[in-house]
């Protein structure tokens, strides 16, 4: 396929940024600005496939069942991103300084694996890419209670695709508890319309995940959250009574039953070389529209990405992603937020409750 190849200065992704940060930019400026940014967007693919293609075939020498997935930023969150305020102070994000506009995870069955790959392939291995940064969640987890483990690089070719160098994809990799965890949040912000993920979620919600978050931490032996308790009785306690308060368990069973979305005809139309998936979630309406490309189609995959995103630009009653997944099974564990399903988070939370008799 022909992969989009860079074409715009520093400068002027620069510029389209703060166009983009300004909500009273003029409509011809933003249209322009936009144009800028999806094509930046795009011309992280090729990087991005190279890097998710590697970071499969590590993930699998380590942990057979390990699951790989990679997606490109939606351009809302890319906008959110540039005009969020850290602790108050002015936005100061640019374009050309973001770093997870392209991203690749796996998830692993456990921490010890998630380290090892992390340590012995990434930190002390031979990449030729250059790598820009890294962070790690398991061992110095947020606040929020997030754990994982974050790497950046920058793609460096000495061959051909030399046009690509520079270009930062980030690389995640956590186990299967912290994944139901991260994707447990996105999908209570998604249907309460909340910002957790963001530390702007409501109290009682974000006290929840914290408490949830040390008890899987005690689980995998790690470090518990800052200001939780490390009296796991109490603990466990603690996360039933907000639970009881909250009707966790309740409200995702609901979530899960109202997008019983994906039928027999939308799986007959997924069947063979599916590479992509575009989903278009309509929350009022309770419908996911999922979309299959195969590899050769990845070019119209990103352009129908673009219309989708400015047709439903400003509602926050769609949602719109380009994954990329081998199978549809696949999808489905690397997204439950998208599909919904919180079974396996309902079923380690009511192993801690049980934990209280």
């Amino acid at each position: 396929m022909a992969w989009k190849i860079p074409k715009y200065n520093k400068n002027e992704l620069n510029k389209a940024g703060e166009i983009l940060k300004d909500e009273n930019s003029p409509e011809e400026e933003t249209a322009k600005a936009t144009e800028i940014l999806n094509h930046w967007r795009a011309s992280h693919s090729y990087p991005l496939h190279i890097f998710q293609m590697t970071l499969k075939n590590v993930s699998q020498r380590y942990d057979k069942t390990s699951l790989v997935a990679q997606r490109l930023k939606r351009a809302t969150s890319i906008i959110n991103k540039l005009r969020r305020k850290y602790e108050g102070r002015k936005a100061t994000m640019n374009l050309s300084q973001m770093q997870d506009i392209a991203g690749c995870r796996a998830v692993v069955k456990d921490v010890k694996i998630a380290k090892e790959i992390y340590d012995e392939y990434y930190i002390k291995g031979n990449l030729k890419h250059k790598r820009v940064g890294k962070k790690d969640y398991i061992t110095f987890p947020k606040k929020d209670g997030y754990r994982s483990l974050h790497l950046v690089y920058e793609f460096k070719s000495d061959k051909g695709k030399k046009e690509y160098n520079g270009l930062k994809v980030e690389v995640q990799i956590r186990s299967k508890l912290q994944h139901l965890w991260a994707t447990a949040v996105e999908t209570v912000d998604f249907f309460t319309r909340q910002a957790i993920k963001f530390n702007e979620g409501r109290p009682d919600w974000a006290d929840f995940f914290k408490l949830v978050s040390s008890a899987f931490a005690i689980n995998e032996n790690c470090p518990i959250i800052e200001g939780t308790t490390a009296n796991e009785k109490e603990l466990y306690t603690q996360i039933m009574n907000k639970e009881k308060e909250l009707e966790v368990i309740h409200r995702m069973e609901g979530w899960t039953h109202a997008m019983k979305f994906f039928n027999e005809e939308v799986k007959k139309k997924m069947r063979g070389k599916v590479k992509f998936f575009l989903l278009e979630l309509d929350i009022l309406g309770n419908k996911l529209s999922v979309k299959a490309y195969t590899q050769k189609q990845e070019k119209q995959a990103i352009e129908d990405y673009d219309k989708l995103e400015k047709r439903h630009k400003g509602r926050t009653d769609y949602d719109v992603v380009l994954v990329g997944a081998e199978t549809t099974k696949d999808l489905e564990k690397a997204y439950p937020n998208y599909f919904v399903d919180t079974r396996e988070f309902i079923l380690e939370l009511e192993k801690i409750m049980r934990k209280t008799k």
